[in-house]
């Protein structure tokens, strides 16, 4: 039924310029902001993918991950990210604990890091072969 649908995921932000921002300067993707849409933006990951972020004036952050972007060196990415300022979150709970370098390794799936944007909204980094 929606197989050819070309669907996307959206969520909210407080603030649209700092989001624009962030998504732009510090993680390098290309954003969209259609002012006629009360500074909705549009960011461009991949061919065919987009995230719609818009402002909401009662914006609550996300207590889960809503975006992850694969890579092929967690490390670096990780250190090039906080280079250019992401802040990365650092996790000592019984199941969910991150190493020096903020990442999650060996809970029985990839090693993870997880940062958020300028509205609290977590973000992730995860690592996987791409061979």
């Amino acid at each position: 039924m929606l197989e050819n649908s070309k669907a996307f995921a959206s969520y909210s932000v407080d603030d649209a310029e700092k989001a624009k921002h962030f998504y732009s300067q510090i993680l390098g993707l290309k954003v969209i902001q259609d002012n006629d849409m009360g500074g909705v933006l549009t960011i461009k990951i991949k061919e065919g993918i987009s995230v719609l972020i818009y402002p909401k004036t009662n914006h609550i952050p996300s207590t889960y991950t809503v975006l992850n972007f694969p890579v092929d060196d967690i490390v670096k990415t990780v250190a090039q990210l906080k280079a250019y300022g992401a802040k990365f979150n650092r996790y000592d709970e019984k199941d969910l604990k991150t190493d020096e370098n903020d990442i999650c390794r060996g809970n029985g799936g990839p090693s993870i890091a997880w940062f958020t944007d300028p509205a609290g909204n977590i973000l992730s980094i995860i690592e996987v072969d791409f061979e």
